[in-house]
């Protein structure tokens, strides 16, 4: 205590006073603390400006699909479910011409996760009237890059794998085995045969078609897929309901029959209609993302859907037999085996026979086309230069159909289509008037002349037989012959090697060849 009465704090009590108001201090802060946080929640819970206008995406599919793919999403038949679905699954197309292209187009469109196109030919002009997706500008290029261009023009949320070859035992399991549902879209059974059996072997479902003319046929095998053997359970492939390939002289290309542009179209756009139905109802996708468990496994009743343009009504249906019990591919004894297949021992092109080049004329018994342009040049010459007299004749044959024939021909041609002449094998149809017209034999027998041969043809003037490449030519000619119109050789009968094709390339290039 000092002189003036005041007491002095000790050190001890000075620190007590500094730590009560440190602690004091200490609790001011918490409070301030708690506040804070409080009032930093309360404005996390409240949307800013810029949360309203870009909020967190939650929805399954993004947003510009849900404008793209508005008009099927809102079906019952497809629904949100069904567009999973699609976006999920994997597509090959196998052959990217008049039934690819529009199977691709509308595969693209309805938004399917991955398309892999398999091809191995180029573009060519003659493509174009019934091959959509491709264009004049792309003539040349890889048909696969042509159409996936198209596609991706399209839709470019799919995603697109181009196979630029053609299917083949040796590479189908690869191919194959990287998608969910095949479509043939093909033109020739050795590649149908081929792509079945993958199909089967891989458990793919498949969706079939072709076209030619003004008629198309579809079938979806394989629905659903089923292990060899299982024939309740499984869809029939394409050996069940066509155990045999047909002839292989009677299978026509489309460059022989023509085709319709629209009805090779249709039957692309049915393909890709079939697919959507498959996968949208859970058949062929490699998983179920609607989260619902088991998918359905019913076997429907296969079908094959015909087509044809020029009838009253264009679309028929005949019901068709289950898998085959006996059948090579999918039948309960089948040794099919992708091994087997690899190995190539399976020979699909002698399996559907092979067709080869017509060889049954002698060389000396065909003449070239330019032959056949100065033998008509002498005669046109001496027939003007001749004032009194028969100048010497010959009789050209053209045995196209006349489709062909009306395109572009040799003048002084007459045409005789070799469908009148074949008739399964029997002899072209005949006069039967032994009309002295010197047609006869050494025996002076009078031979029966068809029709198409005049009667004012001298008995040595030959007779040509042309075609579009040179194959049926020789089969006439070779009748005409057993006709006996060659007079034990003393007329020469023969046809021009090549056909209208050679024509075109020896002697007039302007004319039109199709």
């Amino acid at each position: 205590m000092d002189s003036m009465g005041s007491t002095v704090p000790t050190k001890a009590e000075q620190l007590r006073r500094k730590i009560l108001q440190a602690e004091q201090e200490l609790e001011e802060l918490r409070r301030q603390l708690e506040r804070e946080e409080l009032e930093a929640q309360e404005t996390s819970s409240k949307p800013s400006t810029n949360d309203l206008l870009h909020p967190e995406w939650k929805w399954p599919l993004q947003e510009d699909e849900y404008s793209r793919y508005g008009r099927q999403l809102i079906l019952p038949a497809v629904g949100i479910q069904g567009q999973l679905r699609l976006k999920s699954t994997s597509i090959l197309i196998i052959g990217a011409g008049g039934l690819g292209c529009p199977a691709t187009a509308y595969l693209s469109g309805a938004g399917i996760g991955t398309l892999g196109v398999v091809d191995g030919d180029t573009v060519e002009a003659s493509n174009l009237h019934r091959q959509i997706a491709h264009s004049t500008s792309r003539v040349g290029t890889p048909k696969v890059d042509s159409l996936i261009a198209y596609a991706r023009a399209l839709n470019p949320n799919v995603a697109y794998v181009p196979h630029r070859e053609h299917l083949t035992p040796q590479n189908a399991e690869d191919v194959v085995g990287r998608y969910d549902v095949v479509l043939d879209c093909t033109d020739h059974p050795t590649s149908r045969y081929l792509v079945s059996d993958i199909c089967v072997l891989l458990g793919k479902p498949l969706v079939s078609a072709s076209a030619l003319r003004t008629d198309g046929q579809l079938i979806v095998l394989n629905n659903p897929p089923a292990a060899q053997g299982e024939t309740d359970t499984g869809g029939p492939c394409y050996r069940c309901v066509f155990p045999k390939p047909p002839p292989a002289d009677s299978v026509i290309s489309c460059g022989e029959g023509g085709i319709l542009g629209p009805v090779v179209g249709v039957m692309g756009v049915l393909q890709a209609l079939e697919a959507i139905k498959l996968i949208v109802a859970g058949i062929g996708t490699a998983k179920d993302t609607t989260g619902s468990g088991s998918l359905p496994r019913e076997v429907p009743t296969p079908t094959l859907l015909l087509f044809s343009a020029t009838s009253s009504t264009p679309f028929r249906s005949i019901r068709m037999r289950r898998r085959r019990p006996d059948c090579f591919a999918c039948g309960s004894s089948s040794t099919l085996t992708l091994k087997e297949l690899r190995s190539g021992s399976l020979d699909y092109v002698q399996f559907c026979g092979v067709t080869q080049p017509v060889n049954v004329l002698k060389p000396e018994e065909r003449i070239s086309a330019a032959e056949y342009r100065d033998i008509a040049l002498a005669a046109e010459a001496e027939a003007e230069a001749t004032q009194h007299g028969v100048p010497k004749q010959h009789l050209l044959l053209d045995v196209r159909e006349r489709e062909h024939f009306d395109i572009a021909n040799i003048p002084g041609a007459v045409n005789v289509p070799f469908s009148s002449l074949q008739s399964r094998g029997k002899p072209p149809p005949l006069n039967g008037n032994g009309n002295g017209n010197g047609n006869g034999n050494d025996n002076g027998e009078n031979i029966p002349t068809p029709d198409y041969v005049p009667d004012s043809l001298p008995a040595d003037a030959p007779i040509y037989v042309v075609c579009r490449v040179g194959n049926d030519s020789q089969l006439v000619a070779q009748r005409l012959k057993e006709m006996g119109l060659d007079r034990n050789g003393q007329r020469f009968v023969g046809d021009i090697k090549g056909g209208m094709r050679a024509w075109k390339h020896e002697v007039d290039k302007s004319m039109p060849f199709t």
